[in-house]
């Protein structure tokens, strides 16, 4: 990459929104060298996402060790994510091996306790300007490429100008939309709504998910005793739904195999949700910008992967640029790898999100890997490391992955032939009260 000669960097890099894949990229960044403009629209430094599973998994969790993140979550009350996932075949209850190392895991926490820490973290971090009250307006072309952005700031338009400038802005990014960057939209035909609860038992003190085909729901346990309760139904149920948000979404609830006790909760929040979240795909780089989080890729909001590739998608962008970023590389190769990167380990997985996205009973492959997830420990550990997002797709339906499940239910079939349709039985039941009861 030739630099435009009037470039007048003001900074190495600047990124558009201070919450957690912004600031992680800023942090990663400075501490390789990189001098960062870090801004956020909101002007409170308490701010934070309040449409969130509140879920980070467990494939984040090298970047939080490496944000030196993981006492201060400890300290806030971070919920390690441990969970458990009905299905048709009865419940997924993914355990450590005998004698092994214990399961992978990230952390539940409210992002109302998460955003300020990971910001602050930034903030702290020498070489990080973090610029409160700044709006991405514009951005700045010299030479054919985007040299730095317009920003609408406390003190009027500001021009900032950077080699590189970072779209961190959320799945509406403002970069990507001034960068004119590509998109793809997958429809997503489930409507989704969640609460949080306080002194909401959970079976087993963990955390719940509900497949019920088509309909979804969570339970997952956070910090200072909440629970973050969601119902993700599909959108043929909208209008009924929508009378009664209130009874509908505690009917739903109770009507849930072995339902959590929503009644003797306190719920703590209003209902929260969407009707219209759409899967959105990026391509990760342009000339002189790079998209991070759900800039890039915006999943499918029931999986709660949004917050761990967000951490992710910020480590593998400052491990590719970083030396590029501070003048001592070709930016363009750099932006190259990143964007490969980012194309291989989460084209697959949103691929997968989509097409299930359309709302649809599990396809043959998925009632395979279900159905012997919840008959045998090994397949369950195996399907743990698949959600943690551990492992994708090729390496989850691999040979030996499919032998085993296939093998599960041959010698389930074969011994306990009877014991399989009153799951199924049980299923229907629950999913004809859902429909009765909304």
């Amino acid at each position: 990459m030739t630099e435009p000669e009037s470039a007048g960097y003001d900074y190495d890099v600047v990124i558009s929104g201070a919450s957690l894949a912004g600031s992680a990229a800023a942090t990663l960044l400075a501490r390789r060298g990189v001098r960062v403009a870090l801004l956020e629209r909101r002007s409170d430094p308490a701010a934070y996402k309040v449409l969130c599973t509140h879920s980070i998994t467990a494939n984040a969790y090298p970047v939080l060790d490496e944000l030196g993140l993981v006492p201060a979550l400890e300290k806030a009350g971070a919920v390690r994510n441990t969970s458990r996932w009905y299905t048709r075949w009865g419940w997924i209850e993914p355990r450590a091996a005998p004698e092994g190392p214990e399961l992978p895991y990230g952390y539940n926490v409210r992002r109302s306790t998460l955003d300020p820490l990971i910001r602050s973290r930034a903030a702290q971090t020498p070489g990080v300007d973090l610029l409160l009250g700044h709006q991405v307006t514009g951005l700045v072309r010299e030479a054919g490429r985007i040299v730095g952005v317009r920003a609408s700031t406390p003190g009027g338009e500001r021009e900032i100008r950077a080699r590189l400038v970072v779209g961190a802005d959320g799945k509406d990014s403002a970069v990507a939309k001034f960068a004119g960057v590509p998109e793809r939209r997958y429809e997503n035909a489930r409507f989704g709504y969640l609460a949080h609860f306080r002194n909401l038992p959970l079976h087993g003190g963990i955390s719940q998910t509900w497949f019920l085909e088509p309909d979804l729901a969570y339970a997952f346990a956070n910090d200072d005793g909440v629970t973050v309760l969601a119902v993700l139904p599909d959108k043929q149920r909208l209008p009924a739904f929508r009378k009664d948000l209130e009874g509908s979404f505690l009917a739903f609830v109770r009507a849930l195999p072995e339902a959590p006790p929503v009644d003797s909760a306190e719920r703590i929040t209003k209902f929260i949700g969407t009707v219209d979240y759409p899967l959105l795909s990026r391509e990760p780089t342009a000339r002189g910008v790079a998209l991070i989080g759900d800039a890039a890729l915006t999943g499918d909001p029931l999986w709660g992967v949004g917050c761990g590739w967000a951490l992710e998608s910020a480590r593998w962008l400052a491990e590719a640029v970083a030396s590029a970023a501070a003048g001592r590389g070709d930016l363009d190769r750099s932006l190259s790898v990143y964007a490969r990167r980012h194309r291989r380990r989460l084209r697959g997985h949103q691929h997968l999100a989509a097409d299930f996205a359309r709302v649809r009973p599990f396809n043959p492959v998925e009632r395979l890997m279900f159905s012997a997830a919840a008959r045998d420990a090994w397949v369950a550990r195996h399907m743990h490391r698949f959600a943690s997002r551990l492992i994708g797709p090729l390496r989850f339906l691999n040979p030996v992955a499919v032998a085993k499940a296939s093998a599960v239910n041959i010698k389930h079939r074969g011994a306990a032939a009877p014991t399989g349709f009153p799951h199924r039985q049980s299923h229907e039941t629950a999913a004809r009260s859902q429909g009765r009861s909304s």
